[in-house]
């Protein structure tokens, strides 16, 4: 009998909830909120508070900061998906007039538009947006701190052009936009841009000292696509699942993919890279992917592994305190190592191309040896048979050619080449010859085959 996939053992429960036990007084943070899900779903939740009895559980808001700035990237996603504009482009094709327009909308996604980090003036976070009513007001009049393209550095206003964007492409404010495209569609019903009882109030702690003080809550005005979101744990863990798995509602597989490939490196002693609105973490099992966030009174994580479908939340109610990101990868590891994920049972491929089936097994670039898999989504892998090397994944076009969708070989093309007999030569990817011995003399190898063949010393 194995055991029901929405419980854990009260090992795995005692453990979650030391640590963020821990989390809560040594971070000494008002209240601290955390929930696990495992493929979507919610498997445990739990919290803590200075307030004997009255914990807060899965459902209490909490501002999530600049975990926000994920929800706008699926925004434009969405809009590159239908075709209304493509990452390449400028922004100033679609936005004109902001004085920042060479930058691309990928540049801007993934923090690499030079922009600088935060607005002139006033701490935007603890001012009313009312004080930046105009997009000159939130870049300024030297708005770039870098070269475009050349570098990560992290941008709040980069993100409110993005919103701005998807306000004058879709016609309605972002806020409305953003309930309509995804908040609805992923049933995630206690987030938005505003409070809903029950919520969490901000509050600063003193650093020397057990007091504190209530944090201000400020409309961000235009600001608000950076890091306007209130939600729940029970919410971002659901909105988790979403950024692994895709859904075809909002965005597919292959979208949110894209979003979790990096696109910056790691900045210097970081490891830590950024993909299209989500932060990627290289760990034991694989990947993590998510996003941290923060305002005055409110510290927020959101962390998934890629491979093992475990995600958690974690939000606090203090400026400063618990490192939240941090607890919610412990609660993943916790999970993934005390309850490592069942495999489902092998089973052959529901149908199979016979065109692909006779690609199988072994090839050879050169002397180095690759075998080609078939895969159970219609695709077909290549990597090495051993050891590291280059393996890349790719999607069939229909025709007999197939398009590589990650590592070196992203977006180049892999063909079967046929003699006139309908045998297969070899394969073509991005001009590498791959035949089915090494330097195959009945296939063209580039620079030809010494006549002479093979020979000892």
């Amino acid at each position: 009998m194995t055991t029901p996939r929405e419980e854990l053992l009260p090992s795995t429960r005692r453990a979650l909830l030391h640590r963020i036990a821990l989390a809560q007084t040594e971070g000494r943070a008002p209240s601290l909120v955390a929930a696990v899900a495992r493929d979507g779903e919610l498997v445990w939740s739990g919290g803590r508070s200075m307030v004997d009895g009255h914990a807060p559980d899965e459902n209490v808001q909490y501002r999530i900061g600049s975990i926000t700035k994920t929800f706008t990237a699926v925004l434009v996603m969405r809009l590159r998906d239908e075709g209304v504009l493509d990452l390449g482009d400028s922004l100033e094709k679609h936005l004109p007039g902001t004085g920042v327009g060479e930058a691309t909308i990928a540049e801007l996604l993934s923090h690499t538009a030079g922009l600088a980090a935060e607005t002139p003036g006033e701490w935007w976070e603890r001012t009313p947006g009312s004080t930046r009513p105009e997009l000159a007001d939130v870049l300024g009049e030297q708005p770039f701190k870098h070269p475009a393209g050349r570098r990560f550095h992290y941008s709040n206003p980069g993100y409110t052009l993005l919103g701005s964007l998807v306000e004058a492409l879709r016609g309605a404010p972002w806020e409305e936009v953003l309930r309509r495209e995804v908040l609805e569609p992923l049933g995630l019903d206690r987030t938005g841009t505003q409070p809903r009882d029950p919520h969490a109030g901000g509050w600063a702690v003193h650093p020397w000292a057990d007091v504190m003080a209530p944090e201000p809550v400020e409309d961000l005005g235009l600001m608000a696509p950076a890091g306007q979101l209130w939600s729940t744990t029970a919410d971002l863990v659901r909105f988790a699942a979403f950024l692994v798995n895709g859904d075809d509602r909002v965005l597919g597989a292959e979208s949110v993919r894209e979003m979790r490939t990096p696109s910056a490196p790691a900045q210097a002693g970081d490891d830590r890279v950024y993909g299209l609105g989500v932060e990627i973490i290289r760990w034991s099992r694989g990947n993590l992917v998510g996003h941290g966030g923060s305002l005055p009174g409110f510290v927020a994580g959101l962390w998934a592994s890629e491979v093992d479908g475990v995600a958690a939340a974690v939000f606090a109610n203090c400026t400063s305190g618990p490192p939240v990101s941090a607890v919610a990868v412990d609660l993943v590891r916790i999970v993934t190592e005390a309850e490592p994920r069942i495999p489902e049972p092998w089973r052959p491929l529901p149908e199979v191309d016979q065109k692909a089936l006779e690609l199988a097994g072994p090839w050879y670039w050169g002397t180095q040896v690759v075998v080609l898999r078939l895969t159970a989504d219609g695709g077909v892998e290549l990597g090495p048979l051993a050891g590291a090397g280059r393996q890349a994944r790719f999607r069939p076009n229909g025709d007999g050619t197939w398009t590589g969708l990650n590592g070196y070989y992203a977006g180049e093309s892999l063909t079967a080449v046929r003699r006139s007999d309908g045998t297969v030569s070899h394969l073509d990817l991005g001009s590498f010859v791959f035949t089915r011995k090494p330097y195959d003399e009945a296939a063209p190898v580039p620079g030809g085959v010494d006549p002479q063949g093979w020979r000892g010393f």
